[in-house]
């Protein structure tokens, strides 16, 4: 089954002339571009939960690829990642060729941790485009509307795809309320940052617009939440209340968590990283460790492809760590169970899962059979304990899988 396939199996469930079957469908329109031009996931929670890394295979959904790098610091033996949107694709494999064939790190910084400068494209041209297969270079060097779609590293790539195009919706938005989301990264302790989200953020919520908009699903599409997705957040929400759940979570990225390191708040508040003191940035564009990174990117696999329908290829007691982001919040429970049992398949000793949920409980009860939920063991407090500490704050939990003795 092809990619494109592979993803309206997982989003449409309801037939094409119901409510459902039709905004599953807008759905899968809107996720067929490029949707994550940055991951919105912590992966400094996905190393807590899986370390150590060193000597380890994993295996994880790519999304935008900072994640996978991320864990490349720890220096597994190999990271097998995968996409089913081929936009990911190209932007992974633009990212290790980036790594390895950009002369140093402060043309690698400028490239993907400004991402707006001119002079990218010429970066490219010259370091890049002659070292990318084939498919990648005709991906990047394709015409646009506005010009060849490298070009977003000239126009800052984060306000692009799906996700970036939502936050600047969000922005828009809150400025027709009189409000400038970039006033949160003008505050200095903590204290400010409640202060700024009190005075400014929080009563945005209490608009009439903005509670309507909350109760579409089809307004949520731009964060990646399919309906069914949205039918796990509204069941989370007191009385249904979208709008103050997703008031609590906007408040937990603007207060739980200092700005100095929060690359998620610079992005959602700022619609850049911290250029001058270079602290909130993903681990990849942290200069400590970017020659590591050179060393090892070759480690990193992409394929574009079903996580389910790779691990198929993959011999058996042959992975320690899989990362499913929030996968499983498409799936239905045949889907969930054809993964599981894949997952056991190639998991050896001590392997261990981590996922998220856009609902605070973990899903897997429901879905799969006892015999096979029996062989892993969930980390109940570990998972609370770090959903806790996930800077990005939009999923309602964090879980931790370890498979038990056989």
């Amino acid at each position: 089954m092809g990619a494109a396939n592979v993803l309206k199996a997982a989003v449409i469930k309801a037939p094409v002339y119901t409510r459902r079957g039709l905004q599953e469908r807008l759905f899968t329109l809107a996720f067929s571009g490029l949707v994550y031009p940055q991951i919105w996931e912590d992966p400094e929670i996905d190393i807590a939960a899986m370390g150590p890394l060193e000597g380890k295979r994993i295996v994880s959904i790519a999304s935008g690829g900072c994640n996978a790098l991320a864990y490349l610091t720890e220096r597994p033996e190999k990271i097998i990642t995968v996409d089913l949107n081929r936009h990911h694709v190209a932007l992974n494999r633009l990212k290790h060729a980036a790594i390895t064939h950009l002369p140093d790190f402060e043309t690698f910084f400028r490239f993907f941790g400004e991402a707006d400068r001119a002079d990218n494209a010429a970066a490219y041209d010259r370091h890049l485009a002659g070292q990318l297969d084939p498919e990648t270079r005709a991906y990047w060097n394709q015409l646009t509307w506005s010009g060849r779609r490298i070009s977003l590293f000239s126009r800052n790539i984060y306000k692009y795809g799906l996700l970036g195009r939502f936050i600047t919706i969000v922005h828009i938005l809150a400025r027709l309320h009189g409000v400038d989301p970039r006033r949160m990264l003008e505050a200095k302790t903590m204290e400010d940052q409640r202060r700024i989200f009190d005075e400014q953020l929080a009563p945005v919520f209490r608009s009439w617009l903005v509670r309507a908009l909350c109760r579409n699903p089809s307004s949520l599409y731009g964060l990646g939440i399919p309906p069914a997705q949205f039918d796990d957040l509204k069941s989370d929400a007191a009385d249904g209340d979208m709008a103050a759940l997703l008031r609590q979570r906007l408040e937990r990225l603007a207060c739980d968590f200092p700005l100095e390191d929060n690359y998620f708040a610079w992005q959602a508040f700022g619609r850049r990283y911290d250029r001058e003191n270079r602290k909130a940035v993903p681990r990849y564009l942290q200069e400590a460790h970017f020659q590591s990174l050179r060393e090892t990117v070759d480690r990193v696999e992409i394929t574009q492809a079903s996580i389910t329908a790779r691990l198929a290829e993959e011999p058996a007691l042959s992975l320690d760590r899989y990362v499913l982001l929030d996968a499983q919040d498409w799936m239905d429970s045949r889907q969930m169970n054809e993964l599981w049992a894949q997952i056991l398949r190639t998991a050896r000793p001590g392997a261990k899962v981590v996922f998220r949920t856009a609902g605070v409980k973990t899903i897997l009860p429901d879905h799969l059979p006892a015999a096979l939920l029996d062989r892993w063991h969930y980390e109940a407090e570990t998972s609370v304990e770090l959903n806790r500490r996930d800077r990005s704050s939009i999923y309602g939990g964090f879980h931790v899988y370890t498979l038990r003795d056989a």
